[in-house]
């Protein structure tokens, strides 16, 4: 099984990977190293990124039967079950300050997770997907609820933050 693992940044998306991989024991896929390593196509320095190549990027990268793929853009990959990290605005805004993110990135972060970006483009490329809510949830707790969600023993739930626009 293919397990992406996405959501807008400071969600916990590559601390719970890293988790995820080691509970399954499978391979884990850093598709942000991926992308800007083989697939960038111009620097972004208004917005501090990489425009990338992702669906050349996901014809063209072979991966293993069973991984856990990390990073924003993992849910263009080919995957079975897609987990999207959520994470209220104003602890997502908590959490990217804390990593001395300028102040237009984190609005722009925050906005992009109180539309549900991430969540919604995520639907348009995959069928099985689910929402996980890391507010205030550790990430080995986190770790688990992608786990049960993919297997199936949690239902897979949509999660919205609509009020905070």
């Amino acid at each position: 099984m293919r397990l992406a693992i996405t959501g807008t940044p400071g969600t916990g998306k590559s601390t719970v990977a890293a988790m995820v991989s080691d509970m399954l024991g499978w391979p884990l896929i850093d598709t942000n190293m991926l992308l800007t390593r083989d697939f960038v196509l111009e620097n972004d320095t208004d917005r501090d990124s990489f425009v990338v190549d992702i669906e050349r990027a996901a014809a063209e990268t072979k991966l293993p039967g069973d991984c856990v793929l990390d990073g924003h853009l993992s849910h263009f990959f080919p995957a079975d079950f897609v987990a999207v990290l959520r994470c209220r605005p104003k602890e997502l805004q908590v959490r990217l300050e804390a990593k001395l993110w300028s102040r237009s990135k984190v609005a722009e972060n925050v906005e992009a997770e109180a539309m549900n970006m991430v969540s919604d483009e995520a639907r348009k490329f995959r069928d099985s997907v689910g929402d996980i809510d890391t507010s205030g949830d550790s990430p080995q707790r986190t770790a688990e609820k992608v786990i049960q969600t993919s297997s199936g023993n949690l239902p897979a739930k949509r999660v919205n933050f609509y009020e905070y626009l």
